[in-house]
């Protein structure tokens, strides 16, 4: 996984140039929930798609 930084920059960078401050900032939250997201795949943080129907059910 590239550095965070590194990330962002490639993110901006392919917006366009009219991009307003709020997609910039949209754009990073989301890169950041998918970064999150690795890191919890790869940490072995998850929960099968049964338990999290369970879980539903429960609510």
């Amino acid at each position: 996984m590239q550095p965070a930084k590194i990330e962002a920059l490639e993110t901006i960078g392919k917006l366009p140039d009219n991009a307003d401050m709020d997609e910039i900032m949209y754009r990073l939250y989301v890169l950041d929930k998918i970064r999150k997201g690795q890191e919890a795949v790869e940490q072995n943080r998850t929960i099968s798609s049964d338990e999290l129907i369970r879980k539903i059910d429960a609510w």
